[in-house]
This record gives structure tokens, C-alpha cells and sequence, in this order.
């Protein structure tokens, strides 16, 4: 009985011990990996990044960078809330993001990937895919919008194509976001009863819904055809979505070389207040119901 009560005790130092280590590197501002993010935590992480992500811009603004960052993975693994947390920050006019819909009829006879040579970054810009030319070999092969031939041509050539990109010097990142069924189902579900979400539900969702295995297989294909050392794949888990966030912003910074710039002094001159007297125009204001 001695023993136990002695084994009982050892077995609540050693939790007292993993516990107060967690909460130890918690208070250095590290979170504790597996751990609920707080609000807190996540929103002075994210400000710090988005203070880089500026300094990038205006870095790749400087220097004439190409940037082109591509978004894949299932519905609902948090690309579009990624995407967001990456551009709310910076400027519009630099950070472009593309989200094309469906091909128009004349599209559809064009050469595949004519529609996206348009939207490529040019000399100061960085664009975002939300979904990409990889559109092919996963949406459009699984729900056989194309043929298996057509898949298979796009697998064979997509390197080549985007071995021309690093070539003519596009910083080309490949992020697939990778979520469990479990919860994709939960975040599907969610969408139903939220009013600001149900245009995030489309039909293409539920019909492709039972199709875990066929995306699965098709995902599989497209990373031992498409993960080139001139232009890998990267995957994150996107459990989390914002520890996810957190990750992919955090990879990108450092795999687009950028150094800060000295910010301009900058002086406000004397504003001139009151020489002119302002008309008695009939606005009409909004309504202050808030």
C-alpha cells in the first residue's frame, strides 16, 4: 500500500511538472503546441505578422519582386479565412486575389491554362490563387468536368509550365491545406444555419461531399506528378484555423526574401482651418441607428 500511495504521489509531481513547464513556455508567449489558441495570443501574433507582411510589400514594391502564391485543398479547409488574414493588412493594389468562377463557354475552347496567364503577377505584385490551375486535378477530375486524358495531359505539362514561371523570375509558393473528414463536416454544417455563410455552401459542396476518397486519390496523384524542387508543395494542417493562419504566414515570410525599408520621416504640414465657410447644402445623412 506504501508503494502505491508512493507511485500516486511520484505520478502527480511528474503532471505537476509537464504543467507548470506548459504553462512556463506559455508565459514566455510561446503557445503550447496541441493548446486552444486565445483570442488574445492570436490577435498580438497575427499584428506581428501583418507588420512583416507590410514590410514585404513595400519590399516587393522596391524591388520589382513577382509573387504568386497558390491556395488548394478541400471545401472547407479554410482557405478563403488564410487568404483574408494574409491581404486584410496590406494594400489592395499590390495583393491582388484571384477566385475565378466557373469557365465561360469561350473559355472552354481556349488552350487550359489561357485563362490564368492574365492574372500572373507582374514587377511589384503578389497574387493570390484561391484555387488555381490545379482546378484540373482535383475538381474537375473528380466531378469529370475533363477527361482522365485531359487530367493526365495537365499533370504531364504543369511542371514544365511552371518551371517557365521560376524561370522568368515568379516567386511560385504551393500550399495545400489539409483538413480531416470530421471536420470539414462540422465547418459544412455550420454553413447551413449561419446567414453570413451561406454563400459559402454551394452546390458543387454537396454534390462532391461523398467524394472523400475520389479527392483523396486525385490529391495523391497531383503531389507525386506536381512536387518539383523549382516549385513544391506545401501542406498544412488546417485543424486549427488560427493556428493555420498563423503557420502559412509565417512560411511565406520566409520564403519571399525581403528586408525591411527606413521608414520616411515623415512631417504633416499646417493645416489651413476655418478661412472658408462651408455651404448650408440639404445633406441627406445616413441614418444613425447605431
Amino acid at each position: 500500500m506504501a508503494k502505491k500511495n508512493a507511485d500516486k504521489k511520484d505520478d502527480r509531481k511528474g503532471t505537476k511538472g509537464k504543467g507548470d513547464a506548459g504553462k512556463a513556455g506559455a508565459a514566455k508567449g510561446g503557445a503550447v503546441a496541441g493548446a486552444k489558441l486565445s483570442s488574445k495570443d492570436y490577435d498580438r501574433a497575427l499584428k506581428k505578422l501583418h507588420v512583416e507582411l507590410v514590410s514585404m510589400q513595400q519590399w516587393v514594391v522596391a524591388k520589382g519582386l513577382k509573387v504568386c502564391i497558390i491556395f488548394e485543398g478541400r471545401d472547407g479547409a479554410g482557405k478563403g479565412g488564410t487568404i483574408k488574414a494574409i491581404t486584410e493588412r496590406v494594400s489592395p493594389r499590390v495583393f491582388r486575389v484571384i477566385a475565378l468562377p466557373a469557365p465561360t463557354e469561350r473559355e472552354q475552347s481556349q488552350m487550359y491554362a489561357q485563362r490564368y496567364l492574365p492574372h500572373l503577377p507582374a514587377a511589384g505584385e503578389v497574387v493570390i490563387f484561391d484555387r488555381s490551375w490545379y482546378n484540373r486535378a482535383g475538381v474537375e477530375r473528380v466531378m469529370g468536368f475533363c477527361t482522365e486524358e485531359q487530367a493526365r495531359d495537365f499533370l504531364r505539362v504543369v511542371p514544365m509550365f511552371e518551371q517557365l514561371m521560376v524561370n522568368s523570375g515568379i516567386i511560385l509558393l504551393k500550399y495545400w491545406l489539409e483538413v480531416s473528414p470530421e471536420e470539414q463536416t462540422r465547418r459544412l454544417k455550420a454553413r447551413v444555419g449561419d446567414g453570413r455563410k451561406t454563400w459559402k455552401l454551394s452546390p458543387m459542396d454537396i454534390k462532391s461531399y461523398d467524394r472523400w476518397d475520389d479527392y483523396t486519390k486525385a490529391r495523391d496523384e497531383m503531389f507525386a506528378a506536381t512536387d518539383t524542387s523549382w516549385a513544391p508543395w506545401f501542406v498544412a494542417k488546417s485543424e486549427d484555423k488560427q493556428r493555420v493562419r498563423l503557420n502559412v504566414i509565417s512560411h511565406l515570410l520566409k520564403h519571399v526574401p525581403y528586408k525591411a525599408l527606413p521608414a520616411p520621416k515623415v512631417k504633416f504640414p499646417e493645416r489651413k482651418v476655418g478661412r472658408y465657410k462651408a455651404v448650408d447644402f440639404p445633406f441627406k445623412y445616413v441614418p444613425e441607428v447605431f
